[in-house]
């Protein structure tokens, strides 16, 4: 019987999976998947899942088929798979195995407002077209040779469906019930800030393996010495703020952060019904107190940069932070409990040629900010220093927190 949870293919390593390991992790992946809606559906009440709309959402079935139609489109539906990155996505597509999956699923063609009132498949034929998508996969992949190219794709459906894995736990967040599929984050006594020397830093990833479109490619980059928290800022930190009026003082905010701020009518971090004397917020659908020690989570890039100019304290650059988690480890660093706000603004590296998904980066460069790390949500496999996430400076609704250098 194989063990699908075996743990080689929860690692890093999977960038470089060749078949045998790809498919084991492709059958977790979906497992996964599967264990999500079936936790929305016991908390939903129905097997529509069907939830009130909501901006920052998707429907919980429309997530669940975008999953089998993201798949059968990059492997069973692309006569260009083995050419990997170098395929053409405007070549013709063979066609669907499931009437009207583009017209339901295909992003570009069913814009967020309109998922919410296209006509989907029930959960039932939803998950038989799972159950048939990946099987075409699988066999797809046992023919396949074993090289960058021709794994690419594979391995591109697999971390995709691994990051919506984290969108379902965000929702569960949102829609306020637990799944019970988390651990919460640690509580982390603290630790001195860190001094790093100056460096030339090799920012980005050498060719081999799968990697995204906006982490290509590697070039050095000059670091001067700075120094930085050995962990995300914690609760017991964050509350100092609220309690010195932080959130009343337009000094501390960058110009969009404070109309942000008096739009959305906050006194605190989103899901927190209290910070004074302790921490009263909402986990999963329930009102629980939580370790000062915990970091800070939930709070947008305007919170994390006022919190810092309230400190007298900075938000790392990307390459600081990138420098830092590998230079760091056997100094007290600790990440992958939220993922960490930066300062640096998305942009694309030197030489940068857009993937296959043509808009996954190049939509967002100029106006989102860069967050690094990974969340307890985050699966092992995805996993890197190297990874960037990206998100708008408002977004709260992830398991984003923050971390401060000094001037």
């Amino acid at each position: 019987m194989l063990d699908i949870e075996a743990p080689s293919i929860d690692s890093a390593r999977m960038r470089r999976a060749g078949r045998e390991l790809l498919s084991l992790a492709l059958m977790d992946s979906r497992n996964h998947t599967l264990r999500w809606i079936a936790a929305f559906e016991r908390a939903l009440g129905s097997h529509e899942m069907t939830v009130q709309q909501h901006g920052e959402l998707s429907p919980p079935l429309w997530e669940l088929g975008h999953l089998g139609w993201f798949q059968e489109r990059w492997i069973a539906r692309n006569v260009q798979r083995q050419r990997g990155a170098r395929s053409d996505p405007s070549r013709p597509r063979l066609p669907s195995i499931l009437s009207d999956a583009d017209r339901c699923f295909d992003p570009a063609e069913v814009s967020h407002a309109a998922r919410w009132r296209v006509e989907l498949p029930d959960l039932q034929a939803t998950r038989q077209y799972l159950v048939d998508t990946l099987e075409t996969t699988l066999e797809l992949l046992d023919a396949t040779p074993e090289d960058d190219d021709a794994l690419y794709f594979y391995r591109l459906v697999l971390f995709h469906e691994d990051l919506r894995g984290e969108l379902f736990a965000q929702m569960s967040q949102t829609l306020g019930f637990d799944a019970g599929l988390l651990a919460a984050p640690a509580a982390v006594n603290a630790r001195d800030a860190l001094l790093f020397p100056a460096t030339r830093w090799p920012l980005g990833c050498e060719p081999g393996g799968f990697v995204f479109d906006n982490e290509k490619w590697v070039h050095e980059v000059e670091v001067p010495e700075f120094e930085i928290d050995a962990q995300p800022v914690s609760w017991q930190q964050y509350a100092e703020f609220v309690e010195d009026g932080g959130y009343d003082a337009q000094a501390f905010w960058h110009p969009q952060g404070w109309q942000w701020l008096q739009r959305e009518g906050r006194r605190c971090p989103r899901h927190v019904d209290q910070l004074r004397h302790g921490v009263l917020a909402q986990r999963f659908g329930k009102l629980m107190r939580v370790p000062m020690a915990q970091p800070a989570m939930h709070l947008a890039w305007y919170e994390a940069d006022a919190w810092c100019r309230w400190a007298g304290r900075r938000l790392p650059s990307e390459v600081e932070w990138e420098a830092a988690a590998h230079q760091g480890a056997s100094r007290g660093w600790r990440w992958g409990d939220v993922w960490e706000w930066t300062a640096t603004t998305f942009r694309p590296y030197p030489g940068f040629a857009p993937g296959p998904l043509r808009d996954y980066s190049q939509a967002a460069f100029g106006t989102h900010k860069v967050l690094r790390g990974a969340s307890f949500a985050t699966r092992s496999r995805v996993r890197s220093p190297k990874f960037r996430q990206f998100a708008l400076p408002e977004r709260d609704e992830l398991f984003c927190g923050f971390r401060s250098c000094a001037l």
